[in-house]
């Protein structure tokens, strides 16, 4: 029996949902524990790519069930999108192995609207928002008039969800009132497409299975910088993203979690707005962001790109109880004279060697120690053994100021550039 958490550890677009594809067929349930279509999981294989929103990444492994938990907002539109994608993409058919839990809030096309006015409203103080609607559906959840996956289920549904847009009609005098009536049809029809697959209690079906000595890997989304508690506050995401956050969304004691995989780059990026300590602004930011091609794959915004801050992944370590690490897009970092870590921070004046809080609101500045870049093309490395020995001085010193080990280093896009080490 085992619950492994696997969570990103920086603002997001770690890579998470290539080491979930890459594990996932070690694991007999695969479970995203929240956040909505604002995140975007790459899988690259077999000369194909797909990005997954709002589906678990374990869907092409055929041994593992899928589940959407709890702590998940679900657009209807999106994930129906979804489904006929994969299908019409891969010949796959996902209605008797992906389970969806009645307690997911779901996300209606006046969420979507409201955030793109609250968006527009705060100016040259936006905080990013993808404007899926996340933030206003789990505003809606915590306020308690929010519609759920199993409301579904019954015929008051039109009432609810008449009533639920009443709340939100405030808004009707600043929107095209055609293009909501065909966004609502659109909904409509996707929630009877919905009402054909598995909507169960997903706790007890995860709890069951963890009883009978079944595995689960429980999948984020996001990153630990973005938590709604934790992150670089307001320039945050609308949920918890840590290890914690697993046991609320899925319905799960933390006594039955065992291992907790934290995914990292070998740099640092993040996308829209929000303080990012160590963002490069010159030639070398530009290389990185070109060589990662670091667009959001939700979004298609370009990511601001840095050094890795050691500071930052420190506190992402201690919040979710890290056991492994792993390191994504060392191959992107090839070919670099120098490579740098940011250990410390000169912060109102003084150096600290810790992540403040008040990270936005005051004068910070990196401090850096510098490493022998590795200039050999390592995407076809197979073991560690393959790697440079700069690269390999790099993980170590990573390895001993996290006290944690890297057990994985991704060196390509693809399922197959993946090393043990």
């Amino acid at each position: 029996m085992s619950l492994d958490v696997l969570l990103g550890l920086q603002w997001g677009d770690e890579g998470k949902g290539k080491v979930v594809d890459y594990l996932s067929k070690q694991y007999d349930l695969v479970a995203r524990f929240q956040g909505g279509p604002n995140a975007g999981h790459t899988l690259e294989f077999d000369n194909k790519k797909h990005v997954l929103h709002q589906i678990p990444s374990g869907i092409f492994s055929n041994n593992s069930l899928n589940i959407i938990g709890n702590g998940v907002v679900l657009d209807p539109v999106i994930f129906k999108n979804e489904i006929e994608k994969i299908e019409l993409k891969f010949g796959l058919t996902l209605f008797d192995n992906l389970f969806i839990s009645n307690k997911v809030q779901l996300i209606t096309p006046s969420h979507r609207f409201i955030d793109k006015i609250l968006e527009k409203e705060k100016g040259d103080k936006k905080i990013g928002s993808t404007l899926r609607g996340i933030g206003p559906t789990y505003q809606d959840k915590i306020g308690r008039h929010g519609l759920r996956v199993g409301d579904i289920k019954y015929d008051n549904f039109k009432n609810k969800y008449e009533r639920q847009k009443e709340m939100h009609s405030y808004l009707f005098k600043d929107i095209n009132l055609e293009e909501f009536n065909s966004e609502e049809k659109q909904f409509f029809d996707s929630i009877n497409f919905l009402k054909k697959f598995n909507l169960t209690d997903t706790e007890y079906l995860i709890n069951k299975n963890l009883n009978k000595g079944k595995s689960v890997l429980a999948e984020g989304a996001q990153g630990t910088l973005l938590d709604i508690d934790f992150g670089s506050y307001p320039f945050v995401t609308s949920s918890n993203t840590t290890t914690a956050g697993a046991c609320i969304g899925l319905g799960v004691s933390p006594k039955k979690v065992e291992k907790v995989y934290g995914v990292f780059k070998a740099y640092c990026t993040r996308v829209g707005k929000g303080p990012f300590p160590t963002e490069l602004f010159d030639k070398e930011g530009e290389k990185i962001a070109k060589k990662g091609n670091e667009f959001g794959s939700t979004t298609g915004r370009a990511r601001r790109c840095g050094w890795l801050d050691l500071l930052a992944l420190k506190y992402a370590v201690m919040l979710n109880g890290v056991t492994e690490l792993f390191m994504m897009k060392a191959d992107v970092l090839s070919g670099f004279d120098k490579v740098f870590l940011c250990t410390k921070y000169l912060f109102e004046g003084k150096e600290i060697d810790y992540f403040p809080s008040t990270i936005g609101d005051s004068t910070i500045e990196p401090i850096y120690e510098s490493f022998d870049g590795w200039k050999n093309d390592i995407s076809e490395c197979k073991e560690k053994s393959d790697f440079p020995i700069e690269l390999i001085n790099y993980i170590k010193f990573i390895e001993n100021n996290l006290k944690i080990p890297i057990k994985l280093v991704s060196v390509g896009p693809d399922r197959n550039q993946t090393v043990l080490v």
